[in-house]
């Protein structure tokens, strides 16, 4: 019984390493099919930030695999949701999206120790966010 997604959602941060990557982890994982996610930056890295996927595989989520992207208004245009984690004014704004800002700490250069409670914030926000967007996946 499968239906398209009901919203999408794009995270974005600078480097689309840490704070974007784990967030998408989290909403493909805990809504599955239910949202689309994607994820952005507007100065993307080479690679996803190691200590965010070993913080991420900690709570069985793995996010390996997946590769920085650049942002671009197409991806703004396509979501519902439009979340920033301090981009400041790099992502562009088109009427008809919901745009939320997350303050979260950078983890860019952290070790895991460090990067476990933004794993866990960005869980408990991305919780908050299916209850919204998607209230019959929220478990």
């Amino acid at each position: 019984m499968s239906s398209s997604p009901i919203a999408s959602v794009l995270f974005v941060c600078v480097h689309n390493a840490g704070r974007s990557q784990m967030a998408a982890g989290f909403l493909t994982h805990l809504a599955g099919d239910r949202i689309e996610v994607r994820s952005a930056g507007s100065l993307p890295a080479d690679q996803v930030n190691p200590a965010a996927v070993e913080a991420m595989k900690e709570v069985g989520i793995d996010i390996s695999g997946r590769r920085p992207k650049v942002l671009t208004a197409e991806a703004v245009q396509a979501s519902d949701y439009v979340i920033t984690m301090g981009c400041g004014d790099a992502c562009p704004v088109f009427p008809g999206k919901k745009y939320l800002d997350w303050a979260l700490e950078d983890p860019a250069g952290q070790g895991v120790e460090a990067v476990r409670p933004i794993r866990d914030e960005i869980r408990t926000l991305v919780e908050g966010l299916i209850a919204e967007a998607a209230p019959e996946t929220a478990k």
